[in-house]
Parts: C-alpha cells; sequence; structure tokens
C-alpha cells in the first residue's frame, strides 16, 4: 500500500479521503489498514503523531458499510481522555460525510442528556472514556451486546489511569465473536494480559522505537534553581520563536504559571483536570489559532492532543517516570517537523534525569546558562512587571503560517542561536 487509492474502499470513503488531502499513509496506516480491513485483530504501537486514528477510522466505516442493514450499535471506540475522543469524532466526521453512519461521544464533564439522546435516536458508533461509559452501563442507559468492533486507543494510557476493571467489565459486554484492535504508544503487562485474553491471533505492528522520543526532537536540559524557573522560561520565550507547550506536576501550579506569564506579559492558558470542558475547549482552541503563545499543561495533555507545529515542549517539572518524558515530548516534532524539548532541573533532581536517561537510552544535551543570561533572568520579574507588554510578545513566522501578533523580538541572551519551529499550532490532525 503506496498510496489510499490501492486500497479497494467505498466510492465515499475514497472522496472523502482526497477531499481532506490525505493521498499517501503514514507507516503505521501503510500496515495497519490491510489487516484491519480483512478482519483480523490488530495490536499496532507507534509514537504520538503517526496517525493511528485514521488507521482505524477508516477500516471501521468501511465494514459499516458493507453491513448498513445491522442493528444496534456495531462499533465502540474507547480512549483515555475527552478531549482525545472528540478529536476522533472530529477525524470520524470528515471520513463518514455523506455515509449516513451516526456517533455518539460518550465523555465525561459535559451534559449528559445529549449523550443519551444520540444514543436512543440510534447510532452505529460509540466513541467513549471508560468512565462516563462504565456509569451508563451501571444506570442500563446503553447496550452493547451487538457491538462487534471494539478499538481501544491508547490502550496503556487508560490503563495508566486505573480504568482497566471498567474496560474488563465492558469488554464482557460485547458481542462474544468481534474483532478488536489495539492501539497503544507502549505495550506494558497489563496491556499485554488484555491482548492475550481477548485477541485472536492478532497482527502486531511496531513503528519506529515507541520507547524513547522521535529522532526529530532536539532534547535539551538546563541546571535551574528552583526560583529561577520562570525567569529562564520567559527568558527562552524572549529569544526563542514558536509556540510552547510547558508541564508541571500539579493542577494548581498550572494555573499558578499560566497566570504569571500573562502578568508578565506573554498571552497563556492552562489546561489540566479541574477545569470544565469548555474551559478545556477554550483554551486548545485559543492556542491552536495563536490566541495563546503557551499552553501550560499537566500530564492530562500529555496524551491524546493531536496539535501539530508546537515548536518547544519544556519539562518546567521534571516527569515523575521516564514513560511520561516520553509522552510529554511527544507533543513536538510531529508529522516530520522539527521540534525542542527543554528539561528544567533542580540539583535534588539530578538523579531523576539519570533515570530517564538511563531507562529511554538517550541523553539530554546539557545547556549552559552563561553569566550574563543569569543576570538577565535574576531581573526578568521586576523588568518585565514596568515593560509594556507589546515588548513582551515575539514575531514568530515561518513559511505561509500567519505571524504571531505581537512587538518585535528583543536582542541579546545566549541561550543559542534564535531558531525556527513554525509559527502557530495547525488544526487537530489525524496525522
Amino acid at each position: 500500500m503506496n498510496t489510499f487509492a490501492d486500497l479497494t474502499l467505498s466510492p465515499v470513503l475514497k472522496g472523502n479521503l482526497a477531499k481532506h488531502g490525505f493521498v499517501t499513509p503514514t507507516p503505521v496506516q501503510a500496515q495497519a489498514i490491510p489487516p484491519a480491513l480483512e478482519g483480523k485483530d490488530l495490536v499496532a504501537t507507534a509514537q504520538t503523531g503517526t496517525g493511528k486514528t485514521l488507521a482505524f477510522v477508516l477500516p471501521l466505516l468501511e465494514r459499516l458499510l458493507k453491513n448498513k442493514t445491522a442493528k444496534g450499535s456495531q462499533a465502540l471506540i474507547l480512549s483515555p481522555t475527552r478531549e482525545l475522543a472528540m478529536q476522533i469524532s472530529e477525524t470520524f466526521h470528515k471520513l463518514a460525510a455523506g455515509t449516513g453512519i451516526r456517533t455518539a461521544v460518550v465523555v465525561g464533564g459535559l451534559s449528559e442528556r445529549p449523550q443519551l439522546a444520540d444514543i436512543k435516536r440510534g447510532v452505529q458508533v460509540i466513541i467513549a472514556t471508560p468512565g462516563r461509559l462504565g456509569d451508563f452501563i451501571e444506570r442500563r442507559l446503553v447496550r452493547l451486546d451487538t457491538v462487534n468492533l471494539l478499538i481501544l486507543d491508547e490502550a496503556d494510557r487508560m490503563l495508566d489511569m486505573g480504568f482497566l476493571p471498567s474496560i474488563q467489565r465492558i469488554m464482557g459486554l460485547l458481542a462474544p465473536v468481534r474483532q478488536t484492535l489495539f492501539f497503544s504508544a507502549t505495550i506494558e503487562t497489563s496491556v499485554a494480559h488484555l491482548i492475550n485474553k481477548h485477541l485472536v491471533s492478532p497482527v502486531r505492528i511496531a513503528i519506529g522505537n515507541a520507547a524513547k522520543p522521535a529522532e526529530q526532537v532536539d532534547l535539551h536540559m538546563y541546571e535551574v534553581d528552583q526560583d529561577h524557573k520562570i525567569g529562564t522560561l520567559e527568558h527562552m520565550l524572549r529569544i526563542h520563536d514558536g509556540t510552547f507547550m510547558v508541564f508541571v506536576r500539579t493542577k494548581h501550579g498550572a494555573d499558578r504559571l499560566a497566570d504569571r506569564l500573562e502578568q508578565d506579559g506573554i498571552s497563556s492558558t492552562s489546561i489540566h483536570g479541574n477545569r470544565s470542558q469548555s474551559q478545556r475547549n477554550r483554551a486548545l482552541k485559543g492556542f491552536q489559532d495563536g490566541q495563546f503563545r503557551v499552553l501550560v499543561c499537566t500530564d492530562v495533555a500529555a496524551r491524546g492532543l493531536h496539535i501539530e507545529a508546537v515548536a518547544h515542549v519544556i519539562n518546567f517539572d521534571v516527569p515523575k517516570v521516564p514513560e511520561d518524558f516520553i509522552h510529554r515530548v511527544g507533543r513536538t516534532g510531529r508529522a516530520g517537523l522539527k521540534g525542542v524539548a527543554t528539561t528544567f532541573v533542580t540539583r535534588s533532581e539530578w538523579n531523576d534525569i539519570r533515570r530517564i536517561e538511563r531507562n529511554l537510552n538517550i541523553r539530554l544535551e546539557r545547556q549552559m546558562i552563561t553569566a550574563a543570561d543569569k543576570a538577565t533572568i535574576a531581573a526578568i520579574p521586576e523588568r518585565l512587571a514596568q515593560a509594556p507588554a507589546s515588548k513582551l510578545q515575539l514575531v514568530h513566522t515561518a513559511p505561509n503560517q500567519r505571524p504571531y501578533s505581537g512587538g518585535g523580538r528583543p536582542q541579546g541572551g545566549s541561550f543559542g542561536p534564535k531558531k525556527t519551529f513554525g509559527a502557530r499550532p495547525k488544526k487537530f490532525s489525524a496525522r
């Protein structure tokens, strides 16, 4: 399979692929779609940003089009987060246009009334998070006995989040004869147990090395005192172009950092588990559209958000485990673009960094902060509080992309040569 045109698909699907510019499949799509179309069980591991969503949505739609007379819901897609579920739904509707196939998105954080109304009207596909779907099952508001195709997206993340009992119960309610597709960034012991129990002779696909960051991401590290982290981040924002995703450990820390950056004239927002769905949607849309240059996140956003052209990832706080490092870093360097991931390390965290490097077989490039930079960083809070906001926002442009609104780029700084990795992030993508 070299192009999507090589596949035997319904004309409406071929037309939708062409309409949205899908011509050449990514490696995971090229290897996963043919066996999925044949009805085989599948286990696919690949790093984030490799096109897994399209790899399962396309064969799912083709299967449903061949069996349009079936009664009840025929397919279930489980995802770890509501954002990922909604993005899957967006991709699904692009490819399902004109097919008459209906979906219901069943997730927490949103009103259940329209979700239940969709289910009651009748849908062929349910896209759900395990928590809300499990609640509907407990209350006998949804039936799954007609579902003969199950897709678990980011399966390892769902297990990390404690959804194993819910997933096992859900799987026990599905049609006994079914096709099951597992898509994951890593296959750990708990995931392997599910595979061995519920899949029949699955085709196994591994794209790249899912146990280490993508090669197109430069890995940097700064040794920084805790009280100089904000100054170092703001200095980086002044001398480098592009958008920043900044990861912190706690929900309150995310809000505090975003508020501080806003006070210092840097357009920022935050996303974490305590924010409502409407707040999370506004934050993500504002970041995509260029309203915010910085998105401060907890690890809820490290997985399941497909945002292209993020130039920089900052580990403001060192990740707790090596797997979290991979998933955070995976927010940049997507779809063949170059990216930079920088980790701030205090002296007390050196052992954590060595463990990450050893377990992932990587090395973070040590970056030196000169005496002049240290003086600049130490003075940033006072100087930024007095400076007009228009002087604090950078112009960052890339070919064929709109510039980020703001003033001119301040001169100076010795963190290294100015680099451009793209302007604002693109819309959610299936790739």
